[in-house]
């Protein structure tokens, strides 16, 4: 398998930290973690109803069904 360098932004990478943290402190398992280098954006899942996507610039925002 190719690995591929993954470089968020400091403000990305401190923001999904603290999302992830977040998910941690209620129990709830990350499913899946993904930084898309072409976007450049960090994709959370971790259930249907919890989809989070943090941005370059630090800001995240909870993801619905509709925007998918």
């Amino acid at each position: 398998m190719e690995e591929r360098s993954i470089n968020p932004t400091d403000e990305q990478a401190q923001a999904s930290l603290r999302v992830c943290q977040m998910f941690s402190n209620y129990y709830k398992d990350i499913q899946l973690f993904r930084f898309d280098p072409e976007s450049r954006e960090v994709y959370i899942f971790v259930s249907d109803e919890l989809q989070v996507m943090v941005f370059p610039s630090g800001n995240w925002s909870f993801l619905d069904e509709t925007q998918l």
